[in-house]
């Protein structure tokens, strides 16, 4: 029997990853990737089966925070100690540069586009302000929105015309609408919440969004007008951020820094970023 919708599990042993986990990120063969793998510093890369290892390890005092995949496979990590988005190419593990910005206070999570355009959260915990970045393929990196609250979460619409972006001490949610050249006009509040705070998004490939409610234990399930239209009860409390993978698509997996471990569970529709890399360049 298939384990029931929206019923969480307990994918990876707790206390494997470091409570600095985040950046789910699932490879076109189903691998899923996360920072902080038994030590901060580190790629972990768990297979379809829950067994993980040390997938890299990051130099020069870098360390990772949202993780996202181009069309071609490789993988893209925000680097918030040094201000860079590292690009690591899947079969060499070859780890570059692709873009730096010392204006960013960090760049925290990160979201991409079907033509590989990142867009990047820039949040600065202290003040509770925050600023959103856009990242070319080339690796320019622009400004494109700045003076908001704590930026966090940050995801694409299936169709590519809006740009989802979450403030996690404000509890809000704003839309962008999203030219094809990349910019972003028309900005409103999708939605508000009372309490706790929000981390990471993803979108099905439908465009409903999925969030983490860090603090919570659970990941909402909003509809693309924002309305709320489940909310998934997790085992751990502070979830960071989640992503979709599975043969279908369909297994939402989720980082929680409190038991250190991965959750996962089945949904009905599959991922926008896996549909993305199943279609391919």
């Amino acid at each position: 029997m298939k384990n029931p919708l929206y019923g969480s599990r307990t994918f990876t042993k707790p206390g494997g990853f470091t409570p600095g986990i985040e950046g789910p990120a699932c490879d076109r063969a189903g691998n899923l990737y996360a920072v902080n793998y038994e030590r901060q510093h580190t790629i972990g890369r768990v297979t379809p089966d829950g067994e993980c290892c040390v997938f890299l390890e990051l130099p020069n005092g870098s360390v990772g925070n949202g993780i996202r995949f181009s069309r071609a496979g490789d993988m893209f990590i925000a680097d918030y100690p040094n201000h860079n988005i590292l690009k690591v190419h899947m079969q060499t593990k070859e780890l570059t540069v692709f873009a730096h910005e010392p204006e960013m206070n960090q760049p925290n999570d990160i979201a991409i586009a079907d033509d590989d355009t990142l867009f990047a959260s820039d949040p600065n915990w202290n003040e509770s302000t925050g600023n959103l970045w856009r990242i070319d393929p080339l690796g320019t990196v622009t400004l494109l929105d700045s003076g908001m609250g704590t930026t966090n979460g940050i995801e694409v619409s299936p169709d590519n015309r809006t740009l989802y972006v979450n403030e996690s001490v404000q509890r809000r949610v704003w839309a962008y609408d999203l030219s094809a050249d990349k910019q972003v006009s028309g900005k409103r509040l999708l939605i508000e919440f009372p309490d706790f705070g929000m981390d990471g998004m993803r979108c099905d490939s439908e465009g409903n969004l999925y969030i983490t409610r860090y603090g919570k234990g659970t990941v909402a399930k909003l509809s693309p007008a924002g309305e709320l239209l489940a909310e998934v009860k997790l085992n751990g409390t502070n979830c960071t951020n989640l992503t979709f993978g599975g043969p279908d698509g369909c297994t939402c997996y989720v980082t929680l820094a409190d038991t250190g471990s991965v959750e996962s569970f089945r949904v009905d529709i599959p991922g926008r970023e896996w549909t993305m890399l199943q279609r391919g360049t």
